[in-house]
């Protein structure tokens, strides 16, 4: 079986990492699905989608500059029309705010020393 560049194959999911996950094809060779080429959804955990002794179908990237396989599940599945987007934080409330700010103008005012930069010390000579 020859894995170039746009093939797709199968193959079996050896080990699970943060990043990414391993594939090995029965001629031997192994790849690297990166976790940003696992769905088209933002993938907060790995594990959530493959796992050790899967069996997945994916397409071939190419090679690195040092001949590793750079695999795709994302590019055999059918895009969304849109594609969700990790929740955005609201906004911190008016009380927290304002505490902040005095905070920041207080640590301002402590820094300068009223117009004067902080001095420090000096050794003397013996």
């Amino acid at each position: 079986m020859q894995l170039d560049s746009g093939a797709v194959a199968e193959g079996r999911v050896t080990r699970v990492t943060d990043f990414g996950a391993f594939i090995q094809f029965d001629n031997g060779e192994t790849g690297l699905v990166h976790i940003s080429q696992i769905a088209h959804s933002f993938v907060r955990n790995i594990h959530d989608h493959v796992h050790e002794g899967d069996t997945v179908d994916v397409k071939v990237l190419g090679r690195d500059e040092r001949g590793r396989l750079d695999l795709s599940i994302k590019e055999l599945l059918e895009e969304p029309e849109e594609i969700p987007r990790p929740r955005a934080i609201g906004r911190q409330s008016p009380q927290f705010e304002a505490k902040l700010r005095s905070f920041m103008r207080d640590a301002k005012e402590r820094t300068t020393a009223g117009g004067k930069k902080p001095t420090t010390p000096t050794k003397r000579k013996k």
